[in-house]
């Protein structure tokens, strides 16, 4: 018997069937998002142990929503209906001890590839559909060009409700595109146990820093944005809704994943 291979399960004689391959993992993709300030409460209820709210900009948080294109080491972005996907998700400010971040509460993909890395990073993803408006280089009224005046707009829905509707209108270009991506994000690696007496000890409880290789933004426009979170069952995303929006932004950006921080970990 030989040794199964795969770096996710489902574990396999070759190593082909896992539902995503080692890393380091590439991503390429376009952003439209919102910057938005909401109730302050709301985003602090959602904290993890171990981060605290920011004083400085409790309450301030981001919708993005990204279409994606992935590879790993074998030109996987050859096979795009594998290894394509969209996703959206809301990022909120925190500080962990006396360093500024931002943490994800909530994440939505419509593809278990992604659904398996995000799981293996500490993103709590969710399956979703997810939308926005794409441009394209060949001018006409439908290409949505990177120019002032240009309109985006991007859509969530999860088991048939719509969850979040966003649209934004680009203003003028950003010198520094980075400045839109200034604090590294914090996540939750978090598996339970099922076994009866351990079900309250998960198997893995670690706070975690994502961290990116080789980030680089292009094609970075802000402007305004318009931003709503609509009332669904089995959600919390509503409890976030923006009372007031600071920005609207796109832009497109590329980066590797190949290592992941542990901050603190608190496994069983």
């Amino acid at each position: 018997m030989g040794m199964l291979k795969g770096f996710t399960v489902p574990k396999s004689p070759f190593g082909q069937a896992a539902l995503t391959p080692p890393p380091p993992w590439h991503y390429a993709g376009d952003a439209v998002g919102v910057e938005f300030w909401t109730d302050p409460d709301a985003t602090a209820a959602t904290l993890p142990t171990g981060l605290m709210q920011d004083p400085k900009s409790n309450g301030h948080a981001v919708m993005m929503f990204l279409d994606w294109q992935f590879t790993a080491q074998d030109d996987e972005h050859l096979e795009p209906a594998r290894y394509q996907y969209r996703e959206a998700f809301v990022l909120v400010d925190a500080m962990y001890r006396d360093v500024p971040v931002m943490w994800c509460p909530y994440i939505y993909v419509d593809n278990d590839a992604a659904l398996a890395r995000g799981w293996t990073q500490g993103f709590p993803k969710k399956m979703g559909s997810i939308f926005q408006t794409r441009s394209f280089a060949a001018s006409g009224p439908a290409a949505a060009p990177l120019a002032a005046g240009s309109r985006f707009g991007a859509s969530l829905s999860a088991h048939g409700q719509r969850l979040a509707e966003a649209c934004v209108t680009l203003d003028r270009p950003v010198e520094n595109g980075m400045a839109l991506l200034s604090r590294p994000t914090v996540l939750l690696r978090y598996f339970p146990r099922l076994a009866a007496g351990y079900q309250d000890k998960p198997a893995v409880n670690e706070l975690a820093m994502s961290m990116t290789d080789h980030l680089t933004v292009a094609g970075a426009w802000i402007g305004t944005g318009e931003l709503n979170f609509g009332d669904a069952n089995g959600e919390e995303l509503r409890a976030l809704a923006p009372n007031r929006i600071e920005s609207g932004f796109r832009y497109s950006l590329s980066y590797s994943v190949s290592d992941l921080k542990i901050l603190e970990d608190r496994s069983s």
